[in-house]
């Protein structure tokens, strides 16, 4: 049985990147690298006005995203982190916040949720949902997550819930990959 837990904390993620600039290896990771690819081909080719990315990080994906889009707001909890994002891709907008709590205004057409969801206690995953419009794009590993609250698994079946089986679905053993249209409809 899964024993409920807190949201992780932004401290959590100070600390990571104080130990380690890139504790996940987005760099050189041929999981990233195949999943970051996934996530671009799930856009089909569209172009967006105005995408909000949570939890950027070190700005990896955010190097391939700003390319599909006109406006990019790229967020994360982590200073560290946003000081590698920022330094990685000039001219993109770097917000340290913390959903739901600082969900940043404005019309969002594309969300982009790259292996964040899972961070959140349920309370915290159902008020980010309620709040997305436009598109959403999901990704999640699907390993075992024992320090966080959710699976990647139970964050797409969350988001399956409230807005209906995804317009583009590309799941791996390693990941969830979902796209859902006229979220917030």
């Amino acid at each position: 049985m899964r024993v409920v837990r807190e949201r992780v904390r932004p401290e959590f993620f100070d600390d990571l990147y104080a130990s380690n600039p890139d504790p996940w290896d987005f760099q050189t990771s041929p999981y990233e690298t195949a999943k970051y690819a996934a996530t671009i081909a799930a856009l089909e080719g569209r172009r967006f006005k105005n995408t909000l990315e949570i939890g950027c990080s070190i700005g990896v994906l955010t190097q391939q995203l700003k390319h599909w889009t006109d406006e990019l707001l790229a967020i994360d909890v982590s200073a560290a982190a946003l000081d590698g994002a920022r330094a990685r891709n000039p001219g993109v907008d770097f917000q340290r916040r913390e959903i739901p709590e600082d969900y940043p205004d404005g019309d969002f057409d594309l969300v982009v949720a790259s292996e964040v969801l899972y961070y959140l206690d349920r309370p915290a995953l159902r008020d980010t949902i309620e709040r997305f419009a436009g598109t959403l794009l999901a990704v999640h590993w699907r390993g075992p997550t024992e320090r966080y609250p959710f699976t990647g698994d139970e964050v797409h079946a969350q988001l399956s819930e409230r807005f209906g089986a995804p317009a583009y679905s590309a799941w791996t053993d390693k990941y969830a990959l979902d796209r859902w249209d006229a979220c917030g409809s």
